[in-house]
């Protein structure tokens, strides 16, 4: 563990923003909201905030991208493949949102061999930062994810003159070759985990049962539905909490026509299971044509397919769709309760 004082620290972030070629991103206070966006100066950076609208996913994943371009050439027709390599710096991750990312790395990378995320992931820096503020929304410290010991190239916690750097790759390593860093003594490795520890008391926000109950507990209630309409009748079906999810990565592609005879191209766009035409087929069918069909399996895909298939489970507490549905009905939190409280009262 390396410190830094907080001037140093200011200097890091300034030298990365004017010499690194990547772009440098953090955490920022827009309005009444934080938001990831790219910093001009390590004074914009906010460290203590709660939660962003977004993840730091849409530098991997983005909501909409190109992916290949196509047109008639000297020699014929060529198909150009338009994968962005650009990589970033990106300052002030969560961790449950560290760990929302590892589980993507698995799914595009180690499964599907996704180049366009790859070639952005691996051309990435993360900049962590333990928690100082938690959403009211967030349940991360029952879901194991309010501290992480992995995920990222450097881990940030601010001690009162200085910040103590916890280096997790050989990127974050090199990041502080120039740094006037010196090694953490015992008292602020103590301090360090007395931070991590205390934060796990702060929310308010939980879930009853361990979640490695949860992915049986799913299983066994997928027919609980006097629970499962409670929720349904009232969502409108926005695909909000779908969009908003760190850990969402459903997609589709478009065919685009440029309106010329000679060239066009397909672009990657964010989709979600909440929305209407999502399952629909060809032919006019629909399978999961019912709301609460789409609402089920919502909450099913968090807690039990993804956990079947990765190991993983697809919801890391944030509260991001908590907050940000109109309707007040996506808290995974009340309903994994409520079908707790179902099987066990």
């Amino acid at each position: 563990m390396k410190i830094l004082d907080k001037p140093d620290f200011e200097d890091l972030v300034n030298g990365l923003i004017a010499a690194d070629p990547r772009e440098v991103v953090g955490v920022q206070h827009d309005g009444s909201k934080y938001v990831f966006d790219e910093l001009v100066e390590a004074g914009d950076l906010c460290l203590d905030y709660d939660v962003t609208m977004l993840s730091p996913k849409k530098y991997f994943f983005p909501q909409r991208e190109r992916l290949v371009q196509y047109g008639t050439g000297e020699e014929g027709y060529d198909v150009i493949a338009d994968w962005s390599e650009a990589g970033r710096i990106i300052v002030g991750v969560h961790p449950y949102d560290l760990v929302a990312i590892e589980q993507l790395d698995t799914i595009f990378i180690d499964e599907q061999g996704d180049e366009p995320y790859r070639r952005k992931r691996e051309n990435s820096v993360l900049i962590g930062v333990t928690m100082q503020s938690v959403s009211e929304w967030s349940f991360a410290g029952s879901m194991g994810t309010a501290t992480t010991d992995s995920g990222y190239d450097l881990m940030v916690t601010e001690l009162p003159d200085s910040y103590a750097i916890e280096i997790g790759s050989r990127k974050g390593s090199e990041l502080l070759e120039d740094a006037k860093t010196r090694e953490a003594t015992i008292e602020e490795v103590e301090a360090v985990e007395s931070e991590k520890a205390a934060i796990e008391d702060e929310f308010e926000k939980e879930i009853e049962f361990p979640p490695a109950q949860l992915p049986s507990l799913l299983d066994q209630n997928y027919d609980a539905m006097a629970v499962w309409n409670e929720y349904a009748e009232g969502c409108l079906s926005c695909g909000t909490c779908n969009v908003i999810c760190p850990t969402c990565y459903c997609f589709n592609v478009d065919v685009v026509d440029y309106l010329t005879d000679d060239v066009g191209g397909t672009v990657r766009r964010w989709d979600g299971c909440l929305l209407e035409d999502f399952a629909a087929v060809a032919g006019g069918e629909n399978f999961r044509e019912e709301r609460v069909e789409r609402h089920r399996h919502r909450l099913m895909r968090k807690g039990n397919y993804i956990y079947e298939r990765y190991g993983d489970i697809a919801c890391v507490g944030c509260g991001r769709c908590t907050q940000h549905c109109v309707a007040d009905v996506a808290d995974p939190s009340e309903i994994y309760n409520e079908l707790w409280r179902s099987v066990h009262a």
